[in-house]
């Protein structure tokens, strides 16, 4: 009965549902969920209901498994938290329709409706959870991969420049040094940037009181060797003496070191690079601007994306920037970019200042 009483009241239910979804306060409902969700979410419903029952699902479009429903909606972009909620408001509108038309369910049919929300909530849980571990172990691997890849490209290159000036042939000062030169600077970011990760991922950001104004000055001692390896020019502003900030020192180092690289990386050759920090109401900020000749329109939060490379030097992972934000992220600051079109653009650091 009752799996008749669904199909025959699907239209109903697919609208009743739909009410639901669209007046819940959390998660938010987006139009997709419910113009394709419900649905859809009801039709698999069925499925699991009638396998409950031992009938062969009349849809099999995910296999007719709990799991395989649950895959294929997690596939489609539905989050967990809408899974959840959505299972749970087909089996409200199925309760109070049958209430409305007078329907008696039996204490069975309703133990087999709350069995199979049960299932469908449990089994969707599950695959995504197994979803969201596989997705980031095949990100570790991804990430491994192309590092490994980077670190074999600046060992041979090094190597190669090594063997030259070693064999006495070519000077110290020439092009072949420059190389060997960008080569050890390649492998100092690369160990850098995974030593950062592993900070991260630690959990553990112990946040202690910096001087702006000596941080900035440590910042400029590495930074002109390596503005100078790229023949440009690095201007660091004066910064006030007072103004300090509450962070995990090395985070906070390993971000503007990576804003730093970028900035170099970019700008046109014989261009210009500038560092300054200044307090700006209770926040304090760290900014560097470059001259890489401006972004596309739109283009600027996708920087951040890990992987995400620009210009034509593909050299590096691409997960400088992303790094950057975790890292200013859990000092409790935030980063920006401002574009300035056919000239470069400005990387922001805000922190809040310290007592």
């Amino acid at each position: 009965m009752l799996l008749e009483f669904i199909r025959e009241n699907r239209t109903e239910l697919i609208r009743r549902t739909q009410e639901k979804v669209r007046t819940r306060s959390a998660p938010r409902a987006t139009p997709q969920e419910i113009e394709n969700g419900v649905p859809l979410f009801l039709t698999q419903f069925t499925d699991l209901l009638a396998a409950t029952n031992g009938e062969q699902p009349p849809i099999r479009a995910s296999g007719g498994s709990a799991t395989k429903h649950g895959n294929e909606l997690l596939q489609r972009g539905f989050t967990i938290a809408q899974v959840v909620h959505d299972y749970g408001d087909i089996c409200q509108a199925i309760t109070e329709l049958a209430g409305d038309q007078a329907k008696r369910l039996s204490t069975r049919e309703f133990h087999r409706l709350n069995l199979c929300l049960d299932n469908a909530i449990a089994e969707a849980v599950t695959e995504y959870s197994r979803q969201r571990e596989q997705d980031l172990a095949d990100q570790e691997v991804e990430r491994l991969g192309f590092l490994a890849h980077e670190l074999r490209n600046l060992i041979s290159t090094a190597n190669l420049a090594f063997q030259l000036l070693r064999g006495g042939t070519v000077p110290i000062g020439g092009s072949t040094g420059a190389v060997l030169g960008r080569s050890l600077t390649g492998l100092r970011d690369a160990v850098d940037r995974s030593l950062a990760e592993v900070r991260l991922a630690s959990g553990q950001h112990p946040r202690r009181r910096v001087l702006v104004a000596e941080f900035i000055e440590e910042m400029e001692a590495a930074a002109l060797l390596d503005a100078r390896a790229r023949n440009l020019d690095l201007t660091v502003a004066p910064v006030e003496s007072s103004i300090a900030v509450e962070a995990d020192r090395e985070l906070l180092a390993s971000a503007v070191s990576n804003l730093l690289q970028n900035a170099f990386k970019f700008t046109h050759a014989r261009g210009h690079v500038s560092l300054r920090a200044h307090r700006k109401g209770d926040r304090v900020l760290i900014e560097i601007e470059d001259e890489c000749g401006g972004l596309p329109p739109g283009k600027a939060e996708e920087l951040f994306r890990p992987f995400e490379r620009r210009g034509a030097d593909k050299t590096g992972l691409g997960l400088g920037l992303a790094i950057s934000r975790k890292s200013v992220g859990v000092n409790g600051g935030e980063i920006h970019v401002g574009n300035k079109p056919g000239k470069g653009c400005v990387f922001s650091i805000e922190l809040p200042i310290a007592a």
